[in-house]
């Protein structure tokens, strides 16, 4: 009896000892497929299109990881097909893929210019369907989001790019209003003066829009005698995106993805400018362009307007991440502008390059690694 216990006993240390050899080996595994979250994560934004191989955006992919970039934001023309070929390639070299795509301001968008209803509409009674009644540029398309199907439609585009494996987050881009203000650096570019809201730039008084506001307050924004200072009608328009962004994140979630925003600086900033108040969204990811040089700004601006988002996302799960407009910046000041994100609480940076970094800036980033 005593042999055969002692049998036993054997048996179970062995079987023990293999079940936990085997835990070992598969947790090891895990280890080895798993990506290391960054402490500070460098972000670039990218577009691509069906003309480049595989094998030049692998190089690019390849070269963007080696110096030290975590996360593509892929604009693929909110095409899923096309994101499902390149998003794989990325992800191969290591990057964390991110869907990237233009929501409100839809340029060239063959479903929605068979709707000429759905777009926005100025306060001088301008469409951004027209050509040539568009706000600044010519690719300014804007669509309402007061607008059942023209948000359905947004909407779908959302979900189509959510659907896609291997995509960390849906990056909404022109999640806005068109400017009602420029950046006062800008200004000279149309030769203009912006002093006040004026009619050409002010938007959104479209038929879906006014009909919607109406039914909510009962009166006609297209009557006011001044409609800026009426504190309701601006206040519908930010809601009219929030509640689009929410919705997006709901879908998004649905499919275990994440959301991200491309936004202006700060939110009080962004809601003066072009009815943009993203401290209030549901959302995952903001990533406030911070291009200094747009607002006549000297460069410890990039801080201030860092430091002023994190405390206006007191209490908020959203992360901040600064954007950065590279090809503006010499090589002293962006590596001073990275340092000045991480020292006012940013949780990464992003580089608006679109494949126009330099090599001495390539350098530069990676040596500001951790």
């Amino acid at each position: 009896m005593q042999l055969l216990k002692i049998a036993f006993f054997s048996l179970a240390l062995m079987f023990v000892s293999c079940n936990t050899n085997e835990k070992s080996k598969e947790q090891t595994e895990n280890e080895k497929t798993a990506v290391k979250e960054p402490r500070f994560k460098y972000w670039n934004w990218i577009t691509v299109g069906h003309k480049k191989s595989d094998s030049a955006y692998a190089a690019h992919f390849n070269k963007l990881k080696s110096y030290g970039i975590d996360a593509v934001l892929i604009n693929s023309g909110a095409d899923p097909k096309l994101l499902k070929r390149v998003a794989p390639i990325a992800k191969k070299a290591g990057l964390e893929v991110h869907a990237w795509m233009f929501t409100t301001n839809r340029p060239g968008d063959s479903i929605a210019l068979q709707h000429p209803e759905w777009y926005m509409v100025s306060r001088s009674g301008k469409s951004c369907f027209n050509k040539d009644e568009r706000p600044y540029v010519g690719y300014y398309q804007w669509l309402s989001p007061s607008h059942s199907e023209a948000r359905k439609h947004i909407l779908s585009l959302v979900e189509g790019l959510a659907e896609v494996e291997g995509v960390t987050s849906v990056h909404l881009d022109y999640i806005r209003y068109p400017d009602v203000y420029l950046p006062i650096g800008l200004l000279p570019k149309y030769n203009l003066e912006q002093e006040e809201e004026l009619p050409d730039y002010d938007f959104d008084y479209s038929d879906a829009s006014v009909e919607k506001f109406m039914a909510l307050h009962h009166k006609d924004p297209r009557k006011m005698e001044n409609p800026a200072i009426d504190i309701e009608w601006k206040n519908f328009r930010l809601n009219e995106i929030k509640s689009l962004v929410d919705e997006a994140y709901d879908i998004v979630h649905k499919h275990n993805k994440k959301l991200s925003a491309a936004v202006f600086p700060y939110p009080e900033m962004a809601d003066h400018m072009v009815r943009q108040r993203w401290d209030k969204w549901k959302i995952d990811m903001v990533l406030p362009m911070i291009y200094y040089n747009f607002y006549n700004e000297e460069l410890d601006w990039i801080g201030y307007a860092t430091k002023q988002g994190i405390e206006d996302l007191e209490g908020r799960p959203t992360e901040l991440h600064t954007g950065l407009y590279t090809p503006k910046l010499s090589n002293a000041d962006l590596k001073e502008a990275i340092q000045m994100a991480k020292d006012n609480g940013a949780k990464g940076v992003a580089f608006f390059d679109d494949y126009t970094l330099s090599d001495e800036q390539f350098e530069i980033i990676k040596a500001s690694k951790e």
